[in-house]
């Protein structure tokens, strides 16, 4: 399995780096996790300089790709270079999340068409603009297609890659790893209860 985190310049360590660190918490022969990056090396909003580990080409074809936040997503939505490779994402056959702004890029590429999306207050006016209904919640997902807003919530995207790709035990115990000492059941319940109706299971019950 390969998941891709999709990291451009002026990119928010947290909504990268908290996901990169989860997803990493799979230590199977088979687990891949990658920051993909368009150039060579890219500089983070506090400038963490961040070298590339596989390419946007490389994303595209992944198991599962997270579209990172940063502050400068509308920079990259106006990238025709960078739009036309990412046009090659495809619930139909991979899991694909955005955290905070990523989900203007989701929005742009005509992945979130009548499914409603989490993103953070400072981008929601340009996903709203870009035709996409905003929700007051930190995580929903529809079908392979999940979003996030606020960057702590970047676990709850994490959990439900590794719920979808490795199982409700995986996930568990990645979020177990990470959560703070003396409030983990606390932390794992709350998670699980943003993740779960958004399962295949509960999805399918709903129908």
């Amino acid at each position: 399995m390969h998941i891709a985190i999709l990291t451009f310049e002026g990119y928010n360590e947290l909504d990268s780096l908290i996901a990169l660190g989860v997803l990493n918490r799979i230590k199977t022969d088979d687990w891949r996790v990658t920051v993909a990056t368009p150039t060579a090396r890219v500089r983070s909003m506090n400038g963490v300089v961040i070298e590339q580990m596989s390419t946007l080409e490389e994303a595209v074809g992944a198991d599962a790709v997270i579209v990172g936040s940063g502050i400068a997503t509308r920079e990259v939505v106006e990238d025709r270079a960078v739009m036309d490779i990412l046009r090659g994402l495809d619930p139909s056959r991979q899991l694909i999340a955005s955290q905070c702004s990523g989900t203007l890029v989701l929005a742009k590429l005509g992945l979130l068409d009548d499914v409603p999306a989490c993103t953070d207050l400072t981008t929601k006016p340009w996903v709203v603009a870009a035709g996409v209904e905003v929700l007051d919640r930190p995580f929903f997902a529809k079908g392979n297609v999940a979003t996030a807003g606020g960057c702590l919530a970047s676990h709850y995207l994490a959990a439900w890659i590794i719920a979808r790709l490795a199982g409700h035990d995986a996930a568990e115990g990645a979020l177990h790893y990470v959560a703070p000492v003396g409030e983990k059941e606390e932390y794992i319940e709350r998670a699980w209860r943003n993740i779960t109706p958004y399962l295949p299971a509960a999805e399918a019950a709903r129908v």
